[in-house]
């Protein structure tokens, strides 16, 4: 199963073909809705915290460094993100698809 959004790259009829040739459900993700629900959006801003204090000095070194620090993350975490999925739908739709505190800015889940 594979989440994304309507963006191009991901809508392109090479993609699409290459999903079904794979045997790949997707799933439809606004990608306007509900950021609080996508796992993605934490790790970017771990990466991206990880990223800032080590201070790149240029392009080159600023690829080098988050190829090393997405090597990084530990699984546990993306599992953790998966595992809290439930947790935070509940929460989306107590707060009417409203921001919660597991928003990727708020409560590292």
């Amino acid at each position: 199963l594979k989440f994304h959004d309507n963006d191009q790259k991901h809508t392109a009829k090479a993609t699409k073909e290459w999903f079904k040739k794979k045997h790949i459900k997707v799933m439809e993700w606004p990608s306007h809705q509900s950021p609080d629900l996508n796992p993605i959006e934490h790790l970017w801003r771990d990466l991206k915290m990880a990223v800032h204090q080590r201070l790149p000095s240029n392009l080159t070194e600023l690829e080098r460094i988050c190829k090393e620090e997405w090597q990084r993350i530990p699984k546990s975490r993306c599992e953790k993100l998966v595992e809290s999925f439930p947790k935070r739908l509940m929460a989306v739709l107590d707060q009417k698809g409203a921001s919660t505190k597991y928003g990727a800015k708020g409560l590292n889940t």
